[in-house]
């Protein structure tokens, strides 16, 4: 393979992994300090390069699993970003993948270890090269597809109150949502189940459970918040 293409400029390619969570009624996003040259210490998404015996997919998985320790987690390309002076390292190509977690489910030794921790994605701080540029466009991308799929559920536990499920949508959305018509848009969708379980949490009278019933959507094939 070594004796085609000799004559072209050689380019590193690498992932950049973008890693939602909710937690505390906001949008997080997973990030930490850079841990090597050009940039140390500056603000980062976790990512790498790809190996020559890797798909982009497949290395975007294993960097996914390097931080969170988790298989099997939603994650859908974001894009490509590619500004020539985008690293001052090196002529560096990125294509940024966007992971939707339940914090629950992250073990929080990992933040320690790579040394990263959960930010509110309205309170970020600056960041290397192009990262805000990349978060900014997976949250446009959430925004789109949690108003016609499921995948919002992916940040929430089995069991969730309504408000935690409009508060969800309030984060992605960045705007406040009204809660009747909310509501409303909630008992028309047969794959939103209420049960007759009741989280006490947040007040003595509490409030009822619900759960996203995978089975009846892909029945109803229809799904619009």
């Amino acid at each position: 393979m070594n004796e085609y293409y000799i004559e072209h400029q050689k380019i590193l390619l690498s992932v950049d992994c973008i890693i939602f969570g909710f937690e505390d009624y906001q949008l997080k996003v997973l990030i930490g300090h850079r841990n090597m040259d050009p940039g140390r210490g500056a603000w980062s998404l976790y990512g790498g390069f790809v190996r020559n015996d890797e798909s982009l997919d497949e290395a975007a998985d294993r960097t996914l699993f390097e931080l969170t320790g988790l298989h099997h987690v939603y994650m859908r390309q974001v894009g490509a970003f590619g500004n020539v002076d985008r690293d001052p390292g090196a002529r560096v190509v990125s294509v940024a993948y966007c992971a939707l977690i339940n914090v629950k489910d992250y073990d929080r030794s990992l933040l320690e270890k790579h040394n990263v921790q959960w930010v509110n994605i309205d309170e970020l701080p600056e960041m290397f090269s192009d990262h805000q540029e990349m978060i900014a466009k997976a949250r446009k991308l959430m925004q789109v597809k949690m108003k016609t799929q499921p995948v919002g559920f992916e940040l929430l536990p089995p069991l969730f109150t309504l408000t935690q499920l409009q508060r969800l949508y309030e984060a992605v959305q960045g705007a406040e949502l009204d809660k009747r018509n909310f509501r409303k848009r909630i008992k028309e969708m047969g794959s939103i189940e209420k049960t007759r379980l009741i989280d006490k949490t947040g007040s003595k009278r509490g409030a009822y459970l619900y759960r996203f019933n995978e089975k009846t959507y892909r029945e109803e094939k229809f799904f619009r918040l």
